[in-house]
């Protein structure tokens, strides 16, 4: 497998060369262009002094006419009458005008270096210049090298800050898939590899949750189900010699209905904690919420000779998810209704204030110990007495609240009052979305 920094840094590499080729062909094509346009006026002011000298003072007039343009520019400079005669030495050098004059105006290469002709109006005079080529190559050279070893260094540069990190998180994710839960980026960049790495701890946050879920769901019910089931496993061996069965019978359908009670509570409680509602989160009105939760209760309280009082916010919303919070706030009240004693009083309260939102639920009955207040919102925590499993509760309604209400950033919390028990739920007036 080819390292993606070696790749980087071939690529840089490559774009470089093409960049330096292209750069020099079209520096090289404007200067012959330029150069020509120079030398054509150069020779046409040299055409006109040779040609007054010749004719002004002949041949040693001419002569010193020409040492004079060689010593002041490169190359060696001739004057040849319209047959290629040298009017100086009189060597023929017709081959010089081979091909017509128009052809020699430009530069061209000849053994030597470039070969410039230049005739007169009347075609009878051509001024020869035969000029060294420049020293192009040793000149920039030192440049193109200095400029290689810093597009190489700049490449090697972008590939380690792109790679680097790229590696960091590919570890992670191998860690994380060998089953070390704990395992995040936790990038702080701000480019898309940040992004990527946020995006992996967020799978990761939502994965462990779920896993964690999983396992603590299948201790629950291995822990819970034991002694249900133990005593379905009696009542049967009753009924084999029972003088009467409809007794053994009422006793099956009453564990039975809790069996179905108990994983129906659990499957709520793995559903708080997986539910794909946390991905959509939304505005909602939990003044309305809240007054739809109250009007849902009213039956069971009333069953109970119970009076619920709300006293409710008007038009106050928030963030997040509407159902979620409807379990919270269900389970909260249910609850409360369920541990009151008959014609007692439930009130329910909603406020906010600069940071935050409030929901107080308050019953009327004789509370817990003080030392359970934090630990009955763990799961199957029941109080003994007044509140056990016969009171119709399996322990799971206040951690679902407990639940629900973390997964909006917020807090939960229960008080005695003496009596009464108060749960308190402050949640932020804009959560940062879900987790």
């Amino acid at each position: 497998m080819k390292s993606l920094r070696f790749q980087i840094l071939l690529i840089f590499t490559i774009i470089f060369v093409g960049a330096s080729f292209a750069t020099w062909r079209i520096s090289d094509t404007i200067a012959r262009q330029m150069s020509g346009n120079v030398f054509e006026g150069v020779m046409r002011l040299e055409l006109d002094q040779a040609r007054r000298a010749f004719e002004t003072g002949g041949t040693p007039e001419l002569k010193e006419c020409l040492a004079e343009m060689d010593s002041a520019l490169p190359g060696t400079h001739y004057l040849l009458d319209s047959g290629g005669r040298d009017l100086v030495t009189a060597v023929d050098r017709s081959e010089t005008l081979a091909g017509g004059s128009a052809s020699r105006e430009r530069p061209s290469m000849v053994k030597g270096g470039y070969l410039i002709v230049r005739g007169s109006a009347d075609h009878r005079y051509y001024l020869v210049t035969i000029a060294p080529p420049p020293p192009f190559a040793p000149i920039f050279i030192p440049y193109f090298v200095l400029l290689t070893v810093s597009i190489v260094f700049l490449g090697w540069l972008l590939s380690v800050s792109i790679v680097s990190p790229v590696h960091r998180v590919a570890t992670i994710v191998e860690r994380f898939g060998k089953g070390d839960l704990t395992a995040r980026v936790r990038a702080r960049r701000r480019d898309e590899i940040g992004d990527l790495g946020r995006s992996f701890d967020g799978m990761a946050d939502h994965m462990e949750t779920l896993l964690a879920a999983e396992r603590r769901l299948l201790q629950d019910v291995s822990h819970e189900l034991r002694s249900p089931l133990a005593r379905l496993s009696f009542a049967a061996e009753l009924m084999r010699g029972a003088a009467k069965p409809e007794e053994a019978l009422d006793r099956m359908r009453r564990e039975i209905l809790r069996l179905s009670q108990l994983i129906h509570n659990l499957i709520e409680v793995n559903r708080v904690e997986g539910d794909s509602l946390l991905r959509n989160p939304e505005r909602f009105s939990l003044t309305s919420l809240m007054r739809e939760v109250m009007t849902d209760c009213v039956f069971e309280a009333e069953g109970r000779n119970v009076a619920i009082m709300g006293q409710l916010e008007d038009a106050l919303e928030m963030g997040g998810s509407s159902e979620l919070m409807r379990r919270a706030v269900e389970n909260v009240l249910r609850n409360a209704i369920r541990f009151s004693p008959e014609d007692s009083i439930v009130s329910a309260k909603l406020a906010r204030d600069s940071t935050s939102i409030t929901v107080t639920v308050r019953d009327s009955g004789p509370g817990v110990p003080d030392e359970l207040l934090t630990q009955i919102f763990d799961p199957f925590v029941r109080v003994d007495q007044s509140r056990n499993s016969a009171a119709g509760g399996v322990g799971l309604g206040l951690s679902i609240a407990r639940r629900a209400v973390l997964l909006h950033h917020g807090a939960i919390s229960a008080e005695n009052l003496r009596p009464g028990l108060q749960v308190t739920i402050t949640l932020p007036t804009e959560p940062n979305g879900l987790t």
